[in-house]
């Protein structure tokens, strides 16, 4: 595959896929690729429409999940009994 540079990115933007990237714990090269697969509807491979059937959460998306539901995983004890 080629490379291509960016020359010239308003900051403003460029500090929008930077955030993007750092959020959801990805390179700002695959920020850019899902950015430009998106805009012109690229088949994705099945892996990509699997995460993104499933959601697709950010990191903190899923550990702010995690902490929802813990007190759910509790056992009571006494009733199992």
């Amino acid at each position: 595959m080629q490379q291509i540079t960016i020359r010239g990115l308003d900051h403003t933007i460029e500090k929008k896929i930077r955030k993007i990237a750092r959020l959801n714990q990805k390179s700002i090269n695959q920020v850019i690729k899902d950015i430009i697969h998106k805009n012109f509807n690229v088949n994705k491979s099945p892996a990509s429409s699997i995460k993104q059937l499933a959601g697709g959460w950010s990191q903190k998306e899923a550990d702010d999940f995690k902490a929802a539901i813990q007190p759910c995983r509790q056992i009571d004890n006494e009733m199992w009994q």
